[in-house]
This record gives C-alpha cells, sequence and structure tokens, in this order.
C-alpha cells in the first residue's frame, strides 16, 4: 500500500505545475505573434505609404502642368489682345483692316472671326477664318441681349478688353463647337470710337495652345464651374488609376475652369527595402511618441472633464431647493446635499454613517425604525407618488415633508441603496389650512346671508302659532274664569282646558322649532366629519325649505330610499349645500305662470363607484332649466343671473362637495325643469 501511493503523491504537484508552464507558453507565444503583427503591420504600411507617395508625385506633376497649361494660354491671349489692337494702327480704312485681319486670322487658328464695329456695334468690317466654315446669325449676334453685345457694354464700362460666356455654335457638317467671344474698345481722347470682337473656338485654343505639349496618358478641357464640359482634346487610352487637375483660368467678364485628367499605372514598391524598413522604424517611433503625447493629453482633457463635472454637481446641488438623501442596503446615509442640511438644521457629519436619524420625531421614531426595516428588506417598495412625513428639525420644530424615493443602481448594474428627494410641504399644508378656514368663513357668512332674507317669512310664519298661542291662552283663561263662579268645574269644562293648554304647547313648540333650525344653521362649528344619516341632514333644513316653499307655494317631496347607510361628512356644510340647492330650485318656479310647482328632494345609492359605498343627493325642480349661456359659467364665483343675488352659492356647494371626495353636477329634466346631483362617501366602520 505504501509503495502504491507514493507515486500519486508525486503526481499532485506536478499537476500544479502544469497550467502554469502552459500560461508562459501562451505568453511567449502571444509576444511573437504580436512582433510578427508589428513586423507585418510595418511593411504593409510601407507599401502603401510607398503607393501614397508616388500619386502625390503623379498629382504634383500633373498640377503643374495645369498651370504651365493654363500660362501658356493666358500668353497667348495676351499676344493676341496685342495684335487686334495693332489692326487700327494708321487709321486704316475698311479694306486695309480687312486685309490685315484675315493676315492675322491666317496665323492664329484658335481665332475664327474678327469684327470691327461702331460704337452702337454695328458692323463695318470683318474678316473669318480660312480654316473653319461659320455659319452666323446676325439677328442673334445684332441683339442688345448677345454675348457680343454683353461683352462690350462690360469692356465700355471697364475700359479694357472683355471676354463673353461660350455658347454653342452650329457648323455645317458637323455637330459644331463652343465658342467665346473678346471685345476689346478703341479709345481716343479719353473715349470709345469702336470696338474690334474677335471670337475664339474653344476646341482650337486647346488643340493650338495646350495639346502640343500634353502626354499621351493626359486629356485637358475646358469646364464650366458646375462641371460642364465644353471642349476636350486628349488620348482615349486609360490606365489603372486616373487623377484630376483643375486650374481657374480667369478673364474679365468670364471664368473658365482648365481640367486636366491623367491616366497612371499601380505605383511601384520602393527600390531599396532596407531604406524602407528604416524609415519605417523611424515612422513607429515618431508613432509611439504620438500616442503617448495624445494619450497624456486625453487623461489630462479627461481630468479636466472630471474636474468641471463635480464643479458643474456641486453648483447644481448648492442651487437646490429639494433635499437629497442616498442611503445604502443596511439603511445607513451615505449622503445628503445642502439643501436636505437646511431642511432639517443638521451638518452633514451629524447625519451621514447614521442608521437612526435625528430628524425622527421621537414619538414617531418606532414607526419610522419598523417602515425602514421592511424597506431594507426588500418587502415593501417605495411607492412611485411619494409619500408624506413628519421631521423635526434640530431646534425641535416640526415639519411635513413629500417624500420621493427610487432604486439606487450603480454602474455595473448593482442594487447599492435608495435615492430619495424631499419637498418642504409644511407652507402649502399651512395655506392648504388657511384656505379651508376662509372657506369656512365664507359658509358661515353665507349662511347669515340666507337668515337675513329669511327673517321677513319667519316673522310671518311665527305669528301663527304665536296668535294660536294667545287665542289658546284667552280660551283657557275665560274657562278658569267660568270655573271660579261656578262650584266645582265639570269634567267637560276641565277637558276643553286641557285641550287648550296643550295646543299652547304644541305651537309653542312647533315656534321654537323654527327658531331652532335657524339658530343651528347660522352658529359656526369647527370642520368635523361624522357619520349621519340622510334623513337627519334633511330634517335639520326642512323647517326653512317648507318655510320658504310656502310662501310661494311649492310642494316640497321628500323621497328617501330605506336602508341607507349613513354618510361620513360634516353636518352643517353639507346642510347648507342641501339649502343652497333648495332655494335655488324654489326660485327657478318663482313664476305664476309655471305648474305645478314640485320641489322633489331625492337620495339612492350611486351606480358608480359601487366599490367604495357612495350614496347620491338630487334636488330636482320643474322651472324653465338653465340657459345654455349661463351654463358654461353656472359654478364661476361672483357670476349670478339676480340682482340680489352674491354669486357664492353654488360655487360654494361644488368646493364642500369636492372637498369630501364626490362630485356636483346638473343636468335638464324631463319634461320640464333641472336636476341637481352630489355624491357623499358611505361610512364604514372598519377600513373596507
Amino acid at each position: 500500500m505504501m509503495e502504491s501511493t507514493a507515486p500519486h503523491k508525486a503526481s499532485g504537484p506536478a499537476l500544479r505545475q502544469l497550467p502554469r508552464r502552459w500560461l508562459g507558453a501562451w505568453r511567449r507565444w502571444s509576444l511573437w505573434a504580436l512582433l510578427l503583427v508589428l513586423v507585418a503591420s510595418m511593411l504593409v504600411t510601407l507599401v502603401w505609404l510607398a503607393g501614397r507617395y508616388e500619386a502625390g508625385e503623379v498629382q504634383n506633376r500633373l498640377e503643374r502642368d495645369t498651370a504651365e497649361a493654363v500660362a501658356d494660354i493666358r500668353a497667348a491671349f495676351a499676344h493676341n489682345l496685342q495684335n487686334l489692337q495693332a489692326l487700327q494702327a494708321g487709321g486704316p480704312d475698311a479694306a486695309i483692316w480687312e486685309s490685315r485681319a484675315a493676315n492675322l486670322l491666317t496665323q492664329r487658328r484658335e481665332l475664327v472671326r474678327i469684327e470691327w464695329r461702331d460704337t452702337q456695334l454695328q458692323l463695318r468690317a470683318h474678316a473669318e477664318s480660312p480654316y473653319r466654315v461659320q455659319q452666323r446669325d446676325p439677328a442673334r449676334r445684332a441683339s442688345m441681349h448677345s454675348e457680343t453685345a454683353l461683352a462690350c457694354s462690360n469692356a465700355r464700362r471697364i475700359t479694357g478688353p472683355s471676354y463673353s460666356t461660350s455658347y454653342f455654335q452650329p457648323v455645317p457638317d458637323s455637330v459644331g463647337a463652343e465658342m467665346m467671344e473678346v471685345c476689346l474698345p478703341l479709345i481716343g481722347d479719353g473715349r470709345v470710337h469702336g470696338f474690334i470682337v474677335a471670337t475664339y473656338a474653344l476646341q482650337t485654343v486647346l488643340q493650338d495652345l495646350v495639346a502640343p505639349g500634353l502626354r499621351r496618358t493626359q486629356e485637358v478641357s475646358f469646364t464650366e464651374a458646375d462641371g460642364t464640359r465644353l471642349a476636350l482634346v486628349g488620348a482615349t487610352r486609360r490606365g489603372t488609376r486616373m487623377f484630376t487637375a483643375q486650374q481657374l483660368f480667369d478673364l474679365p467678364g468670364n471664368t473658365l475652369v482648365l481640367r486636366m485628367d491623367g491616366w497612371h499605372a499601380a505605383p511601384s514598391v520602393f527600390p531599396n527595402v532596407l531604406t524602407a524598413l528604416v524609415t519605417a522604424m523611424s515612422i513607429a517611433l515618431v508613432s509611439v511618441l504620438v500616442v503617448l503625447v495624445r494619450d497624456n493629453r486625453r487623461r489630462l482633457r479627461a481630468e479636466r472633464d472630471l474636474g468641471d463635472a463635480l464643479a458643474f454637481r456641486k453648483a447644481m446641488e448648492d442651487s437646490l431647493v429639494t433635499g437629497l438623501r442616498a442611503r445604502d442596503l443596511r439603511g445607513r446615509i451615505t449622503y445628503v446635499n445642502p439643501a436636505f442640511c437646511d431642511m432639517v438644521g443638521f451638518a452633514p457629519t451629524e447625519l451621514v454613517g447614521r442608521d437612526t436619524p435625528p430628524y425622527w420625531p421621537p414619538e414617531h421614531a418606532h414607526e419610522y425604525a419598523q417602515r425602514q426595516s421592511v424597506r431594507m428588506a426588500g418587502r415593501l417598495d417605495p411607492p412611485r407618488e411619494g409619500y408624506e412625513s413628519t421631521f423635526m428639525r434640530k431646534d425641535g420644530t416640526r415639519l411635513t415633508v413629500m417624500i420621493y424615493e427610487a432604486p439606487l443602481i450603480n454602474a455595473q448594474g448593482l442594487h447599492t441603496g435608495w435615492m430619495g428627494s424631499f419637498l418642504d410641504v409644511t407652507e402649502q399644508r399651512r395655506a392648504e389650512e388657511l384656505s379651508r378656514t376662509s372657506q369656512e368663513r365664507l359658509q358661515a357668512t353665507a349662511r347669515l346671508a340666507t337668515v337675513g332674507e329669511m327673517a321677513s317669512l319667519l316673522s310671518h310664519e311665527l305669528n301663527q302659532p304665536l296668535a294660536a298661542i294667545a287665542s289658546y291662552a284667552t280660551g283657557s283663561l275665560n274657562l278658569l274664569g267660568a270655573a271660579q263662579a261656578a262650584q266645582p268645574p265639570s269634567a267637560h269644562e276641565l277637558a276643553d282646558l286641557r285641550v287648550g293648554v296643550q295646543r299652547i304647547a304644541a305651537q309653542a313648540e312647533r315656534a321654537g322649532r323654527v327658531i331652532k333650525s335657524v339658530h343651528d344653521f347660522v352658529r359656526r362649528r369647527d370642520q368635523s366629519r361624522a357619520p349621519a344619516q340622510a334623513q337627519a341632514l334633511f330634517d335639520a333644513v326642512l323647517p326653512l325649505i317648507r318655510l320658504q316653499a310656502h310662501k310661494i307655494g311649492v310642494r316640497v317631496v321628500l323621497d328617501i330610499a330605506h336602508g341607507l347607510p349613513p354618510v361620513v361628512c360634516d353636518h352643517t356644510m353639507v346642510e347648507q349645500v342641501l339649502l343652497n340647492l333648495a332655494r335655488n330650485g324654489m326660485q327657478a318656479m318663482d313664476d305664476p305662470e309655471i305648474h305645478p310647482r314640485i320641489l322633489e328632494l331625492r337620495v339612492r345609492r350611486a351606480a358608480s363607484n359601487a366599490a367604495r359605498g357612495w350614496l347620491e343627493f338630487s334636488v330636482a325642480d320643474t322651472g324653465a332649466g338653465i340657459p345654455q349661456d349661463v351654463v358654461e359659467r353656472l359654478f364661476t364665483p361672483f357670476y349670478t343671473t339676480r340682482a340680489e343675488g352674491m354669486g357664492l352659492g353654488l360655487s360654494l356647494c361644488r368646493t364642500v362637495v369636492e372637498q369630501h371626495g364626490g362630485f356636483l353636477g346638473h343636468a335638464t329634466r324631463q319634461p320640464r325643469g333641472t336636476v341637481f346631483t352630489f355624491t357623499l362617501p358611505v361610512y364604514f366602520e372598519t377600513p373596507p
């Protein structure tokens, strides 16, 4: 057993060393491969540079040839201008002039026609080249807009030779050629006495002035600025590569482009390989230096950009009014911005690194800690719409904040914590409370206005029970007086006396109910929402409603469905909504022509939002309805169609209903009238 285990023990280190040898061999072969790649790259670069060099030499030579051709043409044109001026030497007549011009045309083949014209461009004498037959168009050439007229007009303006734009001249028994004219003004005593007009054939210009110096692999042409060829002379044989050079041939009044194309075979390699290698190595060393310098510049630029980005981020953080706080997965604070520190009154050193923040109020610390532990465990995601919380400043004051949190993901896509933004909504909540207080005051003002309107009705309505009380009291006193005169009172007299006293009490209770309903409605109470039955809400305002209904002859119908649950609301505010809607409905029927006058008050379970539970209150009248132009501004504050109205009733009603989470709307009632509907939430003893 000992002998059999020895080889196994020795093979362990060998197996551990085998991967290391493979790793070393791989590194060496990778270096050799890298060297071979570099050498091959250098050779390929050498060949490429050689080709580029030869191509550059060919291009440079072609550009020099093009420049020399332009210079030759320019010198020939200047010589021709001198010859044209010599035609006028000695003031010759037309015959002598034509003889001289014909002689000049025989010597200069590029000129195909010479004309002598007066100041009005009328032809006085002319001569044509014997080498080319021209097809003249006298009407066109006499036109004020012809090339000749334009060139001579420019020559008169600059008091010097002017060239026209090229034009196509058809030739008999041929396809024609491109022509260009030069107009030379004849100036004497400071005035223009006439013009000499010479016509050039661009094809002949290239053939006589440029073609003799062309190589067999070159082609020369006149082109316009947009590349349109006007004349072409040169070889038709093409090589493997084409080179092009262009020179601007600028003339007074016209600009042409001389283009020269050359064809060349594939460039050859450098004849000396050693020189090429040394050159390539030098280029490689310079390239390495350039790469290092560029890399250093990039690094410095990256550092500078990073510094700018950090400064920009710091400026943004300092300018924010929104607090920012970052926490890791364990709930410890890792970052706070200056706005957050100003919000809670603590310095960053007092917050960073703590898992129990000092800005948690002591009464909420346990609740906040449990909520944080649940969230850190991943069992609860931060709500996307945010949540409200209460913080404590360093001086002990409380503030209300709105918190929005999102997962904090790093560059590798890992979840490293949470980033939260905080908005101080303390002032907003205070403003909302002031707004609710203002609404309550407006409600109280509206209730007082309502009581003022009903004061006259109360005086009339209270007269009836008070008169009845006085009548029954007088009858009772009479019965008591009769009872004193007679010995003892009879049972019938006692019964009449009891009935009178009972009716006195009933009428007094009736008057008290009317006064109590007004007192309860006017009395200002704090806004508090509590469960209330629909019947109780109507009982509080029905005496006032019936009081006004009795005055204008309106029949009030109350229809409350059986078995409805209570609603949660502010009793006083909802009672005023019912009273305002009922009064508006009765005022809509205050017209002698409206019959019948019925005010229907209904309560039903709402058809929509059945899951949460809503009750639907409706007030319907049989009036004339609401005009279309009034509908658009019906709920606008201070808008009213009555001279004595304030325009706040419906606006306050909608505000009250919306504060309860409901909706107030209206619709046309069939066959006549309007129905106002609003909803209130049902009260549940436990959350649904």
